[in-house]
């Protein structure tokens, strides 16, 4: 095992260490563990406190510094005050036995993990632009996912490898904080809740997480950054798109690409104090957070998409509304690989971008971005040239049906980070057409300004614009507002003005 590179990468963020061969706990933190597993009577962790004490000296067996003291008051709280006494109780004589009991195995996961995986899906950082895939049984992110739980992965190296916090400390200390604390504990009850369902019954499935990268420059092979020659040039047609003013991303009927409005850093403020969309599918969907281990903060030409997660929770609001509700039984099929059909794609909008979102370098970074995404690697053979005829690649039909996985999105970019919704909802249309995704249901959630986005779309269509023609048209608008030539929105700018001629109509002709 000592010759395999992914091994490698890994081992400096894991607990674990690999000695002759193989991989150990070291001997302090198993006999911890070893106490944990026989439940309280042995290890008498009966309360949120003496859980934190525990925690605390696992981390000094494994040479790491002091769990922080707000985030042992935070564990005290949940468990102590935040939970009904019986239910502490169940977590205390049952959960918290099997969960060390889990991690008593990790290092066996992982060896079985290593021995059935190639190099090319073995668990390992994927740094910027290391394009790849890392493909997990359900058990062992399970197993890493308690490793975050008791606050065991070292921290050294992360912020210069540039990757997110793992640890629950954060999330935990968060608790302390009044002005946040409702959303907080019901982000951890739903975490409460993960951990409770695979201890009762270990999921048998598996996820994967792979890095996506569209390469500067020429080539050979693969699908490069488009310039924005290249996609005015484009005369692909634009594909179905679906408005929908209420509903949610993560309730999606159809196969499709389930859109994380992300932060660079994936997963944002799940592990802190957010809680917004990417925050909320981390939370229902906790698998996902496996994946801030070792996926690194991505750069302007990079998305992550993530396959199988399972979700677990029910809930309902958003924000500082945010409540777990219950449990919820996933019932979407598995694929050929074992993972269950929920493909989530993680793409970071521009932060504030104020005026660089209608310069031709900001849309050209959105654009790429959402096409990077939506992009599928295992069709690159229609996506080398994807930006001449768009003859190159027939409609879905013309692949296998595993291909007709369209993109459910919404106001990407649009809340916190400040973008316009109507230029990222053409962009986004922009980006899956261009992908070949056979169609868009887009989310509104009612926003005001896309009042007229269903009337846009309909007329769009109806002239059978191309993607080229569209991006055009964006470009256009977006210098004449820089310019101040138009304070309209785009689609307003659009559409003829009650008979009057429209200015641009030589692109319905």
């Amino acid at each position: 095992m000592e010759a395999r590179g992914d091994l490698r990468s890994i081992l400096p963020l894991i607990p674990v260490v690999l000695r002759g061969g193989a991989l150990f706990w070291p001997p302090a933190a198993q006999e911890q563990l070893k106490a944990l597993a026989l439940g309280p009577d042995v290890s008498r962790v009966t309360s949120g406190d003496v859980l934190a004490d525990a925690l605390h000296d696992l981390r000094i067996a494994l040479s790491l510094p002091a769990l922080p003291a707000r985030a042992a008051e935070g564990y005290a709280l949940f468990f102590d005050d935040l939970i009904s006494r019986a239910h502490a109780r169940d977590w205390f004589s049952d959960v918290l036995p099997r969960l060390a009991r889990l991690l008593l195995r990790l290092p066996a996961l992982l060896e079985d993990h290593y021995a059935a995986a190639t190099a090319a899906l073995g668990l390992r950082l994927l740094a910027s632009q290391d394009a790849g895939v890392v493909l997990l049984g359900q058990e062992l992110a399970a197993a890493l996912l308690a490793c975050a739980l008791f606050c065991l992965f070292p921290t050294a190296g992360r912020g210069e490898a540039r990757l997110p916090a793992i640890n629950f400390d954060t999330l935990f200390a968060a608790l302390t904080y009044n002005n946040s604390r409702p959303s907080q504990e019901h982000k951890v009850r739903c975490l409460a809740h993960y951990f409770e369902r695979v201890t009762a019954s270990t999921p048998t499935g598996f996820v994967s997480f792979e890095r996506k990268v569209l390469r500067c420059g020429s080539v050979s092979g693969g699908i490069t950054y488009p310039d924005s020659d290249a996609w005015m040039k484009s005369s692909v047609p634009l594909c179905p798109f679906r408005v929908i003013s209420s509903g949610l991303i993560e309730d999606e009927e159809q196969e499709a690409l389930e859109v994380d409005f992300a932060n660079k850093y994936l997963g944002g403020g799940a592990l802190s104090r957010g809680c917004v969309q990417e925050e909320i599918r981390f939370m229902i969907n906790p698998e996902l957070i496996v994946g801030m281990l070792f996926m690194a903060s991505m750069g302007d030409n990079e998305a992550i998409e993530i396959v199988g997660a399972e979700r677990f929770s029910q809930y309902m609001g958003y924000g500082s509304s945010f409540r777990f509700v219950g449990d919820y039984l996933d019932t979407k099929p598995l694929d050929a690989m074992g993972r269950r059909k929920t493909r989530i794609v993680a793409i970071d909008a521009l932060d504030c971008p104020t005026k660089l979102q209608y310069e031709t370098n900001g849309l050209l970074r959105e654009v790429n971005k959402a096409f990077c995404g939506f992009v599928d690697a295992s069709k690159h053979q229609f996506c080398l040239k994807p930006f001449q005829d768009s003859n190159t690649m027939d409609n879905c039909s013309s692949v296998s049906s595993d291909h007709c996985i369209g993109v459910s999105t919404g106001n990407w970019g649009c809340g916190a980070f400040g973008g316009n919704p109507e230029i990222k909802s053409m962009v986004q249309w922009i980006a899956a057409s261009q992908a070949r995704r056979p169609f868009v249901n887009y989310y509104t959630f009612e926003d005001a300004s896309l009042k007229r986005l269903e009337e846009v779309i309909q007329w769009i269509t109806r002239h059978g614009w191309t993607v080229g023609e569209l991006w055009h048209m964006i470009v256009d608008y977006s210098s004449q507002t820089l310019e101040g030539g138009t304070r309209e929105g785009f689609l307003t700018w659009l559409l003829p003005k009650d008979g009057a001629d429209s200015g641009v109509d030589y692109m319905c002709e």
